[in-house]
């Protein structure tokens, strides 16, 4: 696995949680407590759009704290990704910029 597909797999991961939580079939306790708060078609729009937000600068966030350019918490550090075959994964970071914000950091 190179960097793109596992930064796209966490992108993935985003994509499946929003859907969890503000799709119309969403089961997660998350998407419980918004149907619950009783919104119109436009509020929905505007949370979905934050909760799209709050996810993707989650996920960018924690990926450049594995590849060492942001901290993880009070430790900024680099950490050695593998796959399953012992291929190191990475750098990430430019990667992550390019899948989250859709065009090359530099």
């Amino acid at each position: 696995m190179n960097a793109a597909q596992f930064v796209e797999n966490w992108n993935d991961l985003k994509k499946e949680m929003l859907e969890a939580y503000m799709g119309d079939s969403g089961t997660t306790v998350v998407a419980g407590q918004i149907e619950a708060m009783g919104l119109s078609g436009e509020q929905r729009n505007q949370l979905r759009a934050v909760l799209d937000g709050v996810l993707r600068d989650t996920m960018y966030t924690l990926l450049l704290g594995l590849d060492g350019a942001a901290s993880i918490g009070r430790d900024q550090q680099r950490f050695t990704i593998v796959d399953e075959g012992g291929n190191v994964v990475g750098p990430i970071e430019e990667e992550a910029w390019k899948c989250f914000h859709g065009t090359a950091s530099s």
